[in-house]
């Protein structure tokens, strides 16, 4: 008997990021099958021939394999003789990809319906032609049915009228849109993806969006589609389409842009994300790299053992004592940071150098990120110590959750402690593969929540293991905020549990809009954390091009970009003095809403964050 997984599929969907395959057809195409052949067909004629290109799918990291199935209905297959052999072509499809994907439920099979010709024929005839696919694929051991490139809402309520029949099965509906925000029939996404209502058409378990106009047009589609539908979204774009630059017809859907649009589609809070025409396997490998491991850092948080019977937790130090940049918080005081980032190599005398000028400048900390982008540097740790005792300005030593487990991290955080780092901000990191260590892999035994719990328990004389740590630490606990998340709801939430889990101030991306971080603030509500706001001069049009569209988590508001167009041709001297204005624009406007900044010092030019400051 044929085991679907079906309700493990729906438990794995709604608890991590999955990764679905690319296309089917342009896989058959590039293994030389001329367009006139029936490639359903192929399921019967050349097993081998589909089953390889599931294969380079699994192998490239998709959770998700969907079956070649998307003609397989009877008024498709009749133009080719076929017809007669619909159910036969159907179950080899769910077969083939079954047998790639294994029984044990660690890889699903989507099995694939797409658009039926309806010219001609009753509602009734309809209905019977999609069942008997459903049938035929369920038969054949898919997890769930998925109607791919459905063109309007009434085509996809007709799927799901049809699968009222079939409440047993569990399906997907999925359609296409041609621009940002509507189908080829005029609908907009809000009405596409909208709930049904209806009593007689069952629903779905999750919604989707597949093909379109690329990752892109996808992307704009997706910030609708996840405000108006509850359900699971699951996003497939295609390749794209060639933009013209220069009198030439580029195609800029390389894998690494299309993982670059993956992990926007994550940051945005839908369910899975995978590929439609063009989409190949080594595009879905890139997305997976990327994916897989923020998907992990997604869905860890700390376990902290129950305190041994012995052990009393102790009370925590009053956050005042346990730092000059605590005490000025605590008393709501102005305060301001600068940015360094560590050397590649371990000569550290420009860093102490420029701490150094800092610390005369009346600036209170240093802010020293931990492996920006995925970066590989000097210790962090190492290089914050050496800024405490030789520049004797405190550090906010940045902690990344990415690149060790749970031992490693708290054998660090008592390290932090034994040389008087107090001031910690927890992030939870960027995938390795954003950096330039592709090979490298992400740990995330936990994320930036996790860690701020066990920071706590530190400073309450408890460790990971439940085990007494005398004397306690003294640590004041930072997280980071994004005010520009494409999921506000999420990022709030979020923030809300970072405060539960003992966080003592936030510091924001860097923001370029001033009105997303006040109405992120208002979203808040009353927020019992100081809050800073990170802030980037910009040094030219260039710079700001780069921080828009390759910094996760950072969005420079079209307004911002405005202005820094408008410079382009001019000096560098020029650019930078207009970054330097907006920079001073960004402080003004919230100074009455956060209680200091954290300042980022371009190319390590201190004088830039200086000029921003004074």
């Amino acid at each position: 008997m044929v085991k679907n997984n079906s309700q493990k599929f729906i438990e794995t969907l709604n608890s991590r990021l999955l990764v679905f395959d690319g296309a089917m057809g342009t896989e058959l195409y590039r293994r030389h099958v001329f367009t006139n052949r029936c490639f359903e067909e192929l399921n019967l004629s050349e097993p081998s021939l589909i089953s390889g290109v599931s294969c380079s799918y699994s192998d490239a990291g998709a959770d998700v394999l969907t079956t070649n199935t998307f003609g397989a209905n009877r008024i498709r297959l009749e133009k080719y003789g076929f017809a007669d052999r619909l159910a036969d072509i159907n179950r080899a499809g769910a077969r083939i990809a079954r047998e790639v994907a294994g029984d044990d439920g660690e890889i699903f099979v989507a099995g694939s319906v797409g658009q039926f010709p309806i010219a001609g024929y009753s509602d009734s005839e309809i209905e019977s032609f999609i069942l008997e696919q459903v049938d035929s694929l369920w038969e054949g051991g898919v997890d769930f049915i998925i109607f791919e490139t459905q063109l309007s809402r009434d085509a996809m309520r007709r799927c799901a009228s049809a699968m009222f029949k079939r409440r047993e099965i569990s399906f997907v509906l999925s359609c296409a849109v041609v621009s940002g925000d509507e189908s080829a029939a005029g609908e907009s996404v809000s009405r596409l993806l909208s709930p049904f209502t209806d009593n007689d058409v069952a629903k779905p378990i999750a919604m989707g969006l597949n093909c379109g106009s690329g990752p892109d047009g996808l992307l704009q589609a997706a910030e609708i589609a996840i405000k108006v539908n509850p359900l699971p979204l699951i996003v497939q774009p295609n390749a794209g389409m060639p933009k013209t630059f220069d009198g030439r017809q580029i195609y800029y859907s390389s894998p690494e842009y299309a993982a670059t649009y993956a992990m926007r589609l994550a940051s945005l809070g839908v369910a899975a994300v995978g590929g439609c025409c063009g989409i190949s396997p080594e595009h879905i490998k890139e997305i997976a790299k990327m994916i897989k491991p923020l998907a992990k850092a997604r869905s860890t948080h700390s376990i902290l053992q129950v305190a041994e019977t012995e052990v009393v937790e102790q009370p925590e130090s009053l956050l005042q004592d346990r730092s000059k940049f605590a005490w000025k918080l605590t008393k709501r005081e102005w305060t301001t940071s600068v940015e360094l980032v560590p050397p590649r190599g371990y000569d550290m005398e420009s860093l102490i150098e420029k701490s150094k000028k800092l610390h005369r400048h009346g600036i209170d900390a240093i802010n020293l990120p931990d492996g920006p982008r995925a970066s590989s540097r000097v210790s962090s740790l190492v290089a914050a110590y050496k800024i405490l005792q030789e520049a004797h300005i405190e550090p906010i030593l940045h902690f990344c959750c990415r690149d060790k487990n749970l031992i490693g991290m708290q054998a660090d955080l008592l390290g932090c402690a034994a040389l008087g780092i107090r001031n910690l901000l927890f992030i939870t990191g960027d995938p390795p593969k954003l950096g330039s260590y592709p090979n490298a892999t992400g740990v995330f035994d936990t994320d930036s929540i996790g860690i701020c719990s066990l920071q706590r328990r530190l400073n309450r004389g408890v460790d990971l293991g439940g085990q007494a740590i005398i004397p306690a630490t003294n640590t004041v606990i930072g997280v980071g905020l994004d005010p520009t998340a494409l999921d506000r709801k999420r990022e709030i939430d979020r923030f809300k549990q970072k405060i539960d889990a003992g966080a003592n101030f936030a510091l924001t991306q860097p923001i370029f809009d001033h009105e997303a971080l006040l109405n992120f603030l208002d979203a808040v509500g009353d927020c019992p954390i100081p809050v800073l706001a990170g802030i980037w001069p910009l040094a030219s049009f260039r710079n700001a091009e780069f921080m828009h569209n390759e910094v996760p988590g950072v969005i420079v508001s079209e307004s911002t970009m405005s202005r820094m167009e408008a410079v382009a041709k001019k000096s560098k001297e020029e650019q930078l003095a207009v970054g330097i204005e907006i920079a001073r624009e960004m402080i003004a406007a919230v100074k009455e809403r956060v209680n200091g900044v954290q300042v980022s010092a371009p190319f390590g030019k201190i004088e830039i964050a200086l000029a921003v400051l004074e």
